[in-house]
């Protein structure tokens, strides 16, 4: 008896080539002047700059209008006189991913939770509280997640002293030392 072997087909993906400027035209046509900045990054990305007001509205369209399923990464970056909240979203179907930069007041950094469209904002988020201090209004936990909960910094902040006012975490001072 012999066997017949047939290889599997590869796997490349279900990129749709010219889809990120699809994607980008649908977004200026529904939000036009609300974004700051749109372009196409290189094949497959688009990145879009908008204000912290139109992160809910943008991040539903995307998900219920354009299909974009997944959220992947939620960062902020601290430029010193805003902060940006940076959401990567990925569409499966298409093999797009859109980058949403959303800009925040540096004298307010608070900005709606996206964990009622995607769970995985949840961890993101609260890492994201953790590490820079950005507070994700109306999420369901923002607790620390990566530091103790009564460490009174936030890290990866400009402002953060690297070498003074440090609440170091030791062996030494595990084992009782100083």
């Amino acid at each position: 008896m012999s066997a017949v072997v047939t290889s599997s087909p590869s796997i490349t993906g279900r990129s749709v080539p010219g889809a990120e400027k699809e994607v980008l035209a649908q977004l200026k046509v529904a939000f036009g002047s609300k974004l700051k900045d749109a372009k196409v990054v290189r094949e497959r990305l688009v990145e879009i700059v908008i204000d912290r007001a139109e992160l809910v509205p943008v991040c539903t369209y995307l998900k219920d209008t354009l299909g974009f399923e997944h959220l992947s990464c939620v960062t902020a970056v601290d430029w010193k006189d805003h902060f940006e909240s940076i959401y990567h979203i990925e569409n499966y179907y298409n093999g797009c991913m859109v980058q949403v930069n959303a800009q925040i007041p540096y004298d307010d950094p608070k900005i709606a939770t996206l964990t009622g469209l995607w769970h995985a904002a949840d961890f993101l988020e609260r890492e994201m509280w953790d590490l820079m201090g950005v507070e994700y209004t109306g999420h369901p936990n923002l607790t620390r997640i990566l530091l103790p909960e009564d460490f009174k910094f936030h890290p990866l902040r400009k402002e953060f002293a690297q070498e003074v006012d440090r609440q170091y975490i030791t062996r030494r001072k595990l084992r009782g030392g100083k």
